[in-house]
C-alpha cells in the first residue's frame, strides 16, 4: 500500500504544471493611474477577474464616482473592477464586465492577450466599443 502512494505522489510531481493563462498577471493601465492584477475569479476558476493593486494618485484611493452612494467610501485598492470573463480561445476572455472608477459605470468587455506581450481591453456599450492596450508590471 505504501509503495502505491509514493507511486501516485511521484506521477504528481512528474506531471506537467498547467501554465498560467497570458492574460493572468499585474497589468498597468494605459493612463498608468493604476495596476490591476488578473487571476481567476474567487470561487471560479473558469473565470477570469481583476482587482486594483496599485492607484498612482493618493487622492484617488476612494470609489468616489460609484453609482451606489454607500459605496463612495469603500476603497478602491483591492477592489474588484473587473468580474465573469470566459475564456473563448488562450489569451483571449469575452462575456466580462469592467467597471470605470473614473466614471462609475460598468462596461461588457472582453480582453486578449497580443503577441507583444501587451493586454487589449475592450469595453463596450451596445455594438460600440473602445480599446485600451495595458502593458506588464
Amino acid at each position: 500500500m505504501r509503495s502505491l502512494a509514493i507511486a501516485v505522489g511521484l506521477t504528481f510531481a512528474a506531471a506537467p504544471a498547467f501554465a498560467a493563462d497570458p492574460v493572468e498577471g499585474e497589468w498597468l493601465t494605459q493612463d498608468k493611474g493604476g495596476k490591476v492584477r488578473i487571476a481567476a475569479c474567487p470561487g471560479k476558476a473558469d473565470r477570469m477577474c481583476g482587482a486594483t493593486s496599485w492607484v498612482k494618485d493618493p487622492a484617488k484611493v476612494l470609489d468616489e464616482k460609484n453609482p451606489n452612494a454607500a459605496l463612495r467610501a469603500k476603497p478602491l485598492m483591492g477592489q474588484q473592477v473587473m468580474r465573469d470573463f470566459k475564456q473563448a480561445a488562450p489569451g483571449r476572455w469575452t462575456g466580462g464586465k469592467i467597471y470605470d472608477p473614473k466614471s462609475g459605470k460598468t462596461y461588457d468587455s472582453k480582453i486578449t492577450a497580443a503577441a507583444n506581450g501587451t493586454l487589449k481591453v475592450e469595453g463596450c456599450v451596445l455594438m460600440v466599443c473602445q480599446a485600451q492596450t495595458w502593458t506588464r508590471d
